[in-house]
């Protein structure tokens, strides 16, 4: 189960389908305790029913963060994603949770709390930008 404060439009989420796969869509709406999407059977979902989708490297690749590479003396661990000319986002993977960083110094600081799931990174990545995922 996911809360409505939580989520906005535009998150990633998944429920169970008639045939108990777990089916990925984007929200469209929340109001009164239903999430609005129109490719959902009747468009609509309870908040009860609908449940966060964890994040993972792969999920990170697919929204567009790129991989450090060893070769250029980057750390593995760490992706990046360049939201603009001069400025990126930077979260490294502590293998349970992903960190977001802040460039400072020369060095990259971890700042915030850890994020789990796909819809924490696309509304803090928001946050930070102003941007969609």
């Amino acid at each position: 189960m996911i809360e409505a404060t939580d989520v906005r439009p535009g998150n990633l989420v998944w429920y169970y389908d008639m045939y108990m796969n777990e089916t990925e869509f984007e929200v469209e709406g929340i109001l009164e305790g239903f999430i609005y999407c129109s490719t959902l059977p009747k468009s609509k979902l309870p908040l009860a029913s609908v449940h966060p989708i964890s994040l993972d490297a792969g999920y990170l690749h697919s929204l567009g963060f790129v991989r450090g590479e060893k070769e250029h003396g980057e750390d593995e661990n760490v992706f990046s994603y360049k939201y603009n000319r001069n400025d990126s986002v930077y979260v490294r993977d502590e293998g349970y949770s992903f960190q977001f960083l802040a460039a400072a110094q020369g060095q990259l600081v971890p700042y915030g709390r850890p994020v789990v799931h796909v819809h924490q990174l696309q509304n803090l990545f928001y946050c930070l930008t102003g941007k969609d995922l």
